[in-house]
């Protein structure tokens, strides 16, 4: 067990280098399932954007990609990745929400007349917001790196929880109504009990709330706990066992119940920002970051209440 677990942080450890090359290096997860591992870190040139998760699924008669990367130069390089390790074409592209480290590789596929599938929410705000999404990558990562990259909106979705058979694969596309984003997709590979949670779960670095349903959230966390989960592959971070997933939750909850309380208190917004901390998580990649903008996004909502 200690070989297999240092084996499989060894490969982790190989994929993060990878990703800081801008190059996917899958890693196998169970018979059949692969992810891409990115660094974790904030977008930068030096990364090449390749700072979340996604991975690939490979049945009998074909393969399903979960989430397709930064830019359009990473899904071509995704694509030359999958072929190295099965000559089956790729049937589907599964998106499991709209934040832009997840969705811009997706034209590389559309160029190969993939179909591409999200949930209908996840859709409009693809073809709502992300051009903003694309400028600001452009800004961050150059036009080299982001040359070819384009809004694709995707051109299947489903409403709710479905299960699928994708190239000869059962998977579970679990929605539970407005989480982390109003779309959120987690892919569940029935055979193996690998579960893709897109941005429901990440794993040291600190969720950025953007489009959250923090109750909603907590919800889906609680649900997916409850399922017969192996693995776990987050937004960001290494792969989990099912039960660690929780952390997330207790981010929230600690940040949600922080908050609360210095607004009751009449704390005002620029102190509540520097003195509200989760000491936990201080540790977390973006917690300088994240941590205090996480608090003003809900230290306005309650404003707004």
């Amino acid at each position: 067990m200690r070989a297999a677990i240092a084996a499989l942080l060894f490969a982790f450890a190989h994929a993060a280098m990878a990703a800081l090359a801008g190059m996917p290096a899958p890693v196998a997860i169970a018979p059949g399932v692969y992810a891409f591992i990115g660094t974790g870190d904030a977008v930068a040139p030096a990364n090449h954007g390749v700072v979340a998760n996604n991975g690939f699924i490979v049945g009998t008669s074909g393969v399903t990609v979960i989430d397709t990367g930064p830019s359009y130069r990473y899904g071509r390089a995704m694509i030359e990745a999958i072929r190295k390790v099965t000559p089956l074409p790729v049937r589907l592209v599964i998106i499991t929400h709209q934040a832009p480290e997840f969705v811009f590789g997706a034209g590389a596929f559309r160029d190969r007349d993939v179909p591409i599938l999200a949930h209908v929410r996840t859709a409009q705000l693809i073809r709502e917001r992300c051009s903003i999404c694309l400028a600001n990558l452009r800004k961050t990562l150059g036009e080299d790196e982001m040359a070819g990259s384009r809004v694709t909106v995707p051109d299947r979705t489903i409403d709710g929880t479905t299960e699928i058979d994708s190239g000869g694969r059962k998977l579970q596309l679990l929605h539970f109504g407005p989480a982390s984003t109003p779309g959120d997709l987690a892919v569940l590979d029935t055979q193996t009990g690998v579960l893709f949670a897109g941005s429901l779960v990440s794993n040291g670095r600190i969720p950025e709330l953007r489009n959250e349903q923090i109750p909603g959230w907590l919800g889906a966390l609680e649900n997916l706990r409850a399922l017969d989960l192996k693995t776990v592959v987050p937004a960001f971070g290494s792969p989990l066992d099912g039960d660690d997933i929780m952390q997330t939750g207790v981010y929230l909850r600690q940040l949600d119940a922080s908050v609360k309380r210095a607004y009751k208190d009449g704390v005002g917004l620029t102190d509540a920002m520097h003195s509200i901390q989760t000491p936990e998580f201080s540790g977390y990649k973006l917690y300088a970051i994240a941590q205090p903008q996480n608090v003003q996004r809900l230290y306005l909502q309650l404003e707004k209440q």
